[in-house]
């Protein structure tokens, strides 16, 4: 009877568990509904007197006026380039960085580790100024000479948008998290096969790695594709905007396009859902295996 009674219990316990779980998870994606409601409704249903979660009438073109507001292939473009150069650089750095301070032996490791650490606790607005001077000053690109003036150097370039946010000191402390978690065996035998430590890192840690790659990777596509700031500093043409800086186009001094702006806000936020869908098994899992709580 008591072993009954405590089973009961603990379905009970579940099924509140469950539900509070479920009151949680609309909570969350009400606003995620609600965005996306509001993008298929006419404008004349948001001046109304009355508030309708569902549209009265199903207007899908606005996502063709949304097109036609803005030059939203290019944007998109954009920052689909920006975003690739952004993740496929940062995998690299960190990882290679993050290698180094887990395996291999070196004079000075464990301060330098420190040092890279304390870039976590730098704000970005600190580096603004001294990155886009940085950017500015480039040598020997965008007209510049060998001393970095005279010209434009990497304002309002791809490699300017991108550049700063390769290395981190996030990505380097994930990685070195997660190598650590493999035996000083692994190493041995791969010394005994006669690996050299760039092939220990490529043939090894990288297949065995794949969790903290789609990890970092998530991070920084969503990093990469929705920064707003950078890109408004570092860029001057209108060839050269990401999709949030295009989002301004919707504003003006005294309104603001809402149905279009829920529209554009969509297309933005669902190639990140679809990646997070996708990569979630590894994401929980190399933010799991780094140490990460």
């Amino acid at each position: 009877m008591k072993l009954t009674g405590k089973i009961k219990r603990r379905h009970v316990f579940n099924a509140l568990l469950s539900f509070l779980m479920f009151l949680l998870t609309l909570i969350i994606i009400f606003p995620l509904i609600t965005m996306v409601l509001t993008s298929l409704k006419p404008e004349s249903e948001l001046t109304a007197s009355s508030f309708r979660l569902l549209p009265e009438i199903w207007q899908f073109s606005n996502y063709i006026r949304l097109f036609k507001a803005a030059d939203w292939g290019r944007c998109f473009f954009n920052t689909v380039v920006v975003t690739v150069f952004t993740v496929f650089f940062s995998l690299l750095v960190n990882s290679i960085a993050g290698f180094a301070f887990a395996r291999l032996r070196f004079p000075g490791r464990n301060m330098l580790f420190l040092i890279t650490l304390i870039g976590m606790m730098i704000p970005t607005q600190v580096t603004m100024i001294p990155l886009f001077v940085i950017m500015k000053n480039f040598p020997l690109i965008g007209g510049n000479n060998l001393l970095g003036s005279g010209g434009s150097g990497l304002l309002d370039t791809y490699a300017g948008i991108f550049l700063p946010n390769v290395a981190g000191a996030y990505g380097v402390f994930l990685f070195r998290q997660f190598f650590l978690n493999f035996p000083g065996s692994l190493d041995d035998a791969a010394k005994i096969d006669g690996l050299t430590t760039w092939k220990r890192y490529t043939r090894i840690y990288i297949p065995l790695g794949a969790p903290i790659f789609a990890t970092l990777t998530v991070m920084k596509t969503t990093q990469a594709w929705n920064d707003y700031t950078w890109p408004l500093i570092i860029t001057r043409s209108e060839s050269m905007k990401t999709i949030q800086l295009a989002l301004d186009v919707f504003k003006t001094e005294t309104s603001t396009n809402w149905v279009l702006m829920m529209a554009a806000a969509t297309m933005i936020v669902l190639p990140l859902i679809l990646l997070f869908l996708f990569a979630q098994k590894y994401f929980v899992e190399g933010i799991t295996s780094s140490g990460m709580k």
